[in-house]
């Protein structure tokens, strides 16, 4: 993947991570959308990220956002950091050796 593609996966995962967030800024309203937004994030997911990786991400981003108190964790920014940096560097050491 071109490095282009890569840093706008990133700037759509700070910005969905950014709307899974909205639900703490307004009250009352946000555990509605968190009911929109958690399947919408899963499809999100799998759309960004193909595979078993991406399924097994949007089952996460699902379970994050739907469940009380979990939106601050920044589902779709774990998800591209663990694909472009993380298993990078796994491949990498892999690679050398």
């Amino acid at each position: 993947m071109n490095t282009e593609n890569k840093y706008k996966k990133l700037a759509l995962s700070l910005v969905f991570d950014a709307i899974g967030y909205i639900s703490f800024i307004v009250p009352g309203v946000g555990e509605f959308l968190d009911l929109v937004w958690a399947p919408a994030s899963a499809y999100l997911m799998t759309k960004m990220y193909k595979g078993k990786k991406g399924k097994i991400a949007a089952a996460v981003s699902f379970i994050e956002e739907i469940a009380p108190g979990l939106d601050v964790i920044p589902t779709f920014t774990i998800m591209w950091l663990y694909t472009y940096v993380f298993s990078t560097r796994t491949v990498e050491k892999t690679i050398d050796v």
